[in-house]
């Protein structure tokens, strides 16, 4: 009986690919010849024209149902053929794996090591006393990487020598109104002023059996905020106010907005912060509306949806405009007064940073720069709103946010590599625009393989610093909430004018776990590399130093973290 017998390792272009190589002689295949092979059994090498990726197919099939002993009926000169083709594979695999020459051969390694032995990176919202040290095994790579810093050195320092922290020009007040005109119409200029929040009353025109939450976007798009709106359904006609044959609802927005940065333990913040029974947050943590949802953005990769209007954001805090509506309404002064302390947050991670809609929508740009920013249309309608940020060195936070959301092939190797490619890609951009124009470029964005720019945290809070005043923000470190989560809390408490809480209330808030901490999986992979860790530090050392000046604290330098 005949055997089929196929080692291919094409040497050959991506045109080739797409050729169908066959199995010589087999009765259950075509009779189409390896057109690469030519009738020989030649073993023929192939590296992937797209760089860094390996395509290697090693195949020894024997028809029907033959045993291995099918094997040794081999003739004396295909045996030959078959061990000299695992000889050269293996030979060559092991060269390229014990060299580390990524870039002579183009390809990358099919195999991932752990992290040289040192501390892994603190992970969110963790406290460093209960990081644990990983020990792994140093890659080779590692070793190839550390050759390669000279390069990628020259690099940052070119993008160093363009940074320069230029004042934004402000938009108009009538120029934001021409881009939201609805927006404009639905908020008013004035709130109510014995409301600790922004809150007015508007007259709802639908009758007792209408279903105020049909058309409301984050329903109709996400299954499980159902269950929410299906509690704000039931609430809702009892919490209207009546008055001369008319039916008339509170309408609130945040008073305080916790706006950043992706992990750096905003999320912990919320949860503990949410305990305090002055404070209401949205019914879903983070909206997204003023970054995203307002402009029809789910993730900008899937396209554009329908624009969610204000209305749909506005729904999101009905739950907590019922408690002040009570309020507001109570005939004793001690239930109004209880009432009337109630805050709203809301703590969208991306309010800070993600602008990247604006190409969408807004025309008349400058030099590349958007003429429209998230805070020009909050400070708009609410200049005196509060402000949280939560950092983290942004060394650790790029890292944090790689093994958060890579999908697939995980490693300190992988992270490297996409480090370096997003610095190359940076440097393109500001050799030829300015640093604010490449910060809030969708396209750069979108090509980087890793969120490096969400970490300038400078250019961001300069941006914001020209429309809100330095003391409407509370700046905190990831770093010190994770050290010490009771005086973290108390800060927090001071800055948005909160009560004090019971004893009890307190211990539940401060003891309680950290949420979105790092997964094991993830941790198991141990932290990145130390050539890494060099390069991000030297790419972010002047916007560190340009925020700790901004910020006068030192501790926003990050040297020791």
């Amino acid at each position: 009986m005949r055997h089929c017998i196929n080692c291919c390792i094409q040497l050959l272009p991506d045109e080739a690919h797409t050729q169908q190589v066959s199995c010589r002689g087999g009765p259950h295949h075509s009779r189409q010849e390896c057109p690469m092979c030519k009738g020989e059994n030649k073993i023929v090498f192939r590296v992937d024209g797209k760089q860094m990726n390996l395509l290697a197919v090693l195949e020894v099939r024997a028809e029907g149902n033959e045993s291995w002993s099918g094997f040794l009926r081999f003739k004396k000169g295909k045996r030959c053929s078959l061990v000299f083709g695992l000889i050269i594979m293996t030979l060559v695999m092991a060269s390229y794996i014990l060299s580390g020459v990524h870039q002579e051969l183009l390809i990358s390694s099919p195999f991932h090591y752990g992290a040289l032995p040192s501390n892994p990176s603190l992970m969110d919202g963790e406290n460093p006393s209960d990081t644990k040290e990983h020990h792994h095994q140093p890659s080779v790579n590692n070793i190839s990487y550390v050759k390669d810093y000279p390069s990628i050195k020259l690099i940052i320092n070119s993008i160093a020598a363009r940074i320069e922290f230029t004042t934004r020009q402000l938009p108009d007040v009538e120029d934001l109104k021409k881009q939201e005109l609805h927006m404009f119409s639905v908020i008013p200029h004035k709130f109510l002023p014995n409301s600790k929040s922004p809150c007015w009353y508007e007259e709802f025109t639908g009758r007792n059996t209408t279903d105020p939450y049909l058309t409301n976007s984050y329903v109709l798009y996400s299954k499980r905020f159902r269950a929410t709106f299906d509690a704000l359904r039931r609430a809702f006609w009892g919490h209207l106010s009546h008055a001369h044959g008319k039916h008339f609802r509170l309408r609130c927005l945040p008073r305080f907005y916790i706006i950043g940065q992706p992990k750096c333990g905003t999320t912990d913040l919320y949860d503990r912060l949410r305990l305090h029974p002055e404070v209401k947050f949205s019914a879903i943590k983070e909206p997204h509306w003023w970054t995203r949802k307002r402009f029809g953005i789910v993730r900008l990769r899937d396209g554009l949806r329908d624009r969610y209007p204000v209305e749909d954001y506005l729904d999101l805090f009905d739950l907590a405009a019922h408690q002040i509506h009570q309020g507001l309404q109570a005939s004793s002064a001690k239930e109004q007064s209880k009432m009337n302390r109630i805050i709203i947050g809301e703590a969208s991670a991306s309010t800070m940073w993600d602008n990247n809609a604006w190409t969408f929508f807004y025309d008349n740009s400058t030099d590349g720069e958007p003429p429209f920013l998230t805070q020009d249309f909050i400070h708009a309608f609410q200049p005196d709103a509060k402000l949280i940020v939560m950092l983290r060195d942004p060394v650790e936070r790029l890292y944090s946010d790689y093994l958060y959301f890579a999908s697939s092939n995980k490693s300190a190797d992988d992270f490297h590599e996409k480090v370096t490619e997003a610095l190359q890609l940076f440097e393109t951009c500001v050799l030829g625009y300015s640093l604010r124009a490449c910060v809030y470029n969708n396209t750069l964005n979108n090509a980087m393989p890793v969120r490096l720019q969400v970490g300038l945290y400078a250019v961001y809070l300069l941006d914001w610093l020209t429309v809100f005043n330095k003391e409407q923000f509370l700046i905190l470190r990831l770093e010190d909430h994770a050290s010490n989560v009771k005086y973290t809390m108390h800060r927090v408490f001071q800055f948005l004018d909160l009560g004090p809480l019971s004893e009890k209330q307190e211990a539940l808030m401060t003891k309680s776990p950290a949420s979105n901490t790092r997964r094991p999986e993830d941790r198991n992979l141990g932290p990145m590399w130390p050539v890494t860790q060099r390069l991000l530090r030297d790419f972010y050392g002047p916007f560190n130093a340009r925020l700790a000046q901004v910020l006068a604290d030192e501790a926003f330098l990050w040297k020791k973290t």
